[in-house]
């Protein structure tokens, strides 16, 4: 196993970690976005405000978002398990 090999599995772990997160990170940064913004509107500084909020999005977004996220985590496996032979072998 050489070094391109190696910089290839890690970028493609990366990439599909980035796709993976993406929808949990957006909907967490979109509503707390709003939600501090509905803060500073009215100056309700409680700490519980922005918390259920975003957990209740982020659950929202898992059960939408996660039958796609298991399926990408299941080929991008298949996938490693498909190349062993050729990492093994050096070709």
């Amino acid at each position: 196993m050489d070094a391109a090999a190696v910089l290839d599995l890690a970028q493609d772990a990366l990439v599909v970690a980035a796709k993976l997160g993406a929808p949990i990170l957006i909907t967490s940064l979109v509503v707390g976005f709003a939600i501090s913004l509905v803060q500073s509107i009215t100056q309700i500084q409680e700490v519980t405000l922005s918390f259920v909020p975003k957990a209740v999005a982020v659950a929202v977004a898992m059960i939408v978002c996660g039958q796609w996220m298991i399926a990408e985590m299941v080929s991008f496996t298949t996938e490693l398990f498909d190349r062993i032979p050729s990492l093994v072998s050096g070709g």
